[in-house]
């Protein structure tokens, strides 16, 4: 079964450095933390903040191309977890049919806000994602994790500087 989710927010490993995206169920508020890499965040933050770049990054310029061969992104499913790595598929929808695509969960979702295109989380992945008892929760509300939430999401362009 597959669950609509949300993005609740960014926020930083403070064990790893690694930034972590935190996915909420949209019918019971169950978090899916996934570490994801420092660009990919910075992807993911620009996109909800709607941070216009004067030179299109990676997954704007994927948009661009796919927009010109007139095909659209309907969904992203986060679809398997296997030993701590999860997996994402993109699909689309063109003129030569429907077809899937396999991504990262990161850039899976930083296309899917560049297309206002829904995000699911199949029903095993939250199952598996979830912390067992005893564990601590995901989102680190340390001093040093707030900071670095609060930087993922003040980025600007002038951050990047002009190319």
């Amino acid at each position: 079964m597959l669950h609509r989710v949300s993005i609740a927010g960014l926020t930083m490993d403070p064990t790893s450095n690694t930034p972590i995206i935190i996915l909420k169920s949209e019918e019971d508020d169950r978090a899916i933390p996934i570490w994801i890499g420092l660009l990919e965040a910075t992807a993911i933050a620009s996109a909800l903040q709607n941070i216009k770049f004067d030179r299109p990054m990676t997954h704007d310029l994927f948009k661009n191309f796919t927009e010109i061969m007139n095909v659209t992104v309907e969904k992203i499913e986060v679809c398997d977890l296997k030993e701590n790595t999860f997996y994402a598929r993109i699909y689309f929808n063109g003129e030569g049919g429907d077809f899937d695509m396999d991504a990262r969960p990161s850039d899976a979702i930083a296309i899917a806000l560049r297309f206002d295109a829904p995000i699911f989380v199949d029903e095993k992945v939250i199952e598996n994602s979830a912390p067992e008892a005893g564990q601590a929760e995901a989102v680190d509300t340390s001093e040093e994790g707030k900071k670095w939430a609060e930087y993922l999401e003040k980025l600007s362009p002038d951050d990047f500087g002009k190319v």
